[in-house]
């Protein structure tokens, strides 16, 4: 049995690239399991389902190393379960070299055995330097003032009014929270932020 693994990192994120490749290949589309989670680990119900499925002289279709994950150790991990203990094949789309259904006996095994630990260091590496760029860019962006997160949607300074009729038992907390239109987390931030604007 030939089954696909396909994997993006985010649920915003397209899988076509992957999908088209497995079809051309001539994977059926029953036969591909789609995860849309990090491959930061193996917590993963589609690949979970797959691993269940996966017997003895299968082959499993993934378009590029990194789809196992981004973890040097757990990508060695998971192709020695898929290929040692399950004694099923990977095919790598994006490295034909690894490809275990061709590369049969001792030197196919050492070769792929070695592009893999070469290919996995690489994987990971490049996730790292990643993770250090992005770092370096929002320190770059906080210093000249970029504000990350979601941008407010309500301003303290409209509400002060409502507060202080609050403050002059004028109305009830409920009904402060209902004339500012706003969710009870939403309206404690609101009276924090006016406090500090007050007694500052």
């Amino acid at each position: 049995m030939i089954y696909g693994y396909v994997r993006v990192s985010t649920k915003e994120q397209n899988e076509d690239r992957q999908l088209i490749a497995m079809n051309e290949y001539g994977v059926k589309t029953d036969k591909i399991f789609i995860d849309k989670q990090s491959g930061k680990d193996f917590n993963r119900v589609e690949y979970k389902k797959l691993m269940k499925k996966l017997k003895e002289g299968d082959v499993l279709v993934i378009k590029s190393i990194d789809r196992l994950g981004r973890n040097y150790s757990e990508i060695i991990e998971q192709w020695r379960a898929i290929t040692k203990v399950k004694k099923a094949n990977i095919i790598v789309l994006d490295m034909p070299i690894l490809d275990t259904t061709q590369n049969k006996g001792l030197l196919g095994a050492v070769i792929s055995d070695v592009v893999l630990q070469l290919l996995s260091y690489v994987a990971e590496n490049e996730m790292v330097n990643i993770r250090q760029r992005q770092a370096e860019g929002i320190a770059a962006a906080k210093v000249k003032g970029t504000k990350f997160g979601r941008p407010k949607k309500y301003n303290a300074k409209n509400y002060i009014d409502i507060y202080k009729r609050f403050l002059r038992k004028e109305i009830s907390q409920k009904k402060a929270r209902k004339l500012m239109g706003v969710c009870q987390g939403t309206y404690y931030r609101i009276i924090s932020e006016i406090k500090e604007m007050l007694y500052e």
